[in-house]
């Protein structure tokens, strides 16, 4: 496990370990009816077998939830959608394109940024091309050598054309071949 994970489930199980211990040497956050924790609202299911498995949810560890989840997705076939608002955009995307359809289409639009490949290399050249992969990468010297034995591999990704055509010709008089895509 690495450090930040083990950091974090070392906060979540003293948080837990505090709010467990707080709520029992603490009877007034019971008696006051203003204070009140979202778990410990006054809505409750108004089926008693739901009530029962929300309290027993309620009370799971976080590895014992990831673990009910994960079982319910695969039993549910349920498959794993992006976090955010993205799962809203395929529902409003054929209303987009019966408003785009209305209106003619525009110009193709040239295209600015360029991801650049390294495909292949000159092995009498493969020095120079190594330091110019450093320079151009900010990688170590081992990275870089490791970076162009691996050919074919991205470079840069979404890098300005001027900028692009001047690495792929200076590429180019070193031995490398490089496509701008």
């Amino acid at each position: 496990m690495s450090a930040p994970c083990r950091y974090a489930v070392r906060n979540c199980a003293r948080s837990i370990r505090t709010n467990s211990s707080f709520r029992a040497s603490t009877s007034f956050v019971q008696s006051t009816p203003s204070i009140q924790r979202r778990h410990e609202s006054t809505a409750a299911p108004t089926n008693p077998k739901i009530a029962g498995i929300v309290d027993q949810i309620s009370q799971l560890t976080l590895l014992e939830t990831a673990d009910l989840v994960s079982s319910l997705k695969s039993r549910l076939n349920i498959p794993d959608l992006p976090v955010g608002g993205f799962a809203a955009a395929p529902a409003a995307a054929p209303a987009a394109a019966a408003e785009e359809a209305d209106e003619p289409a525009p110009a193709a639009q040239e295209k600015t940024l360029f991801n650049l490949k390294l495909q292949a290399f000159d092995a009498a050249a493969k020095a120079k091309v190594i330091k110019e992969v450093k320079g151009l990468l900010g990688l170590s010297l081992v990275d870089s050598k490791k970076f162009v034995e691996s050919a074919p591999k991205m470079m840069k990704e979404s890098v300005p054309k001027e900028e692009a055509e001047k690495i792929v010709a200076t590429m180019k008089e070193l031995g490398a071949t490089v496509v701008m895509e």
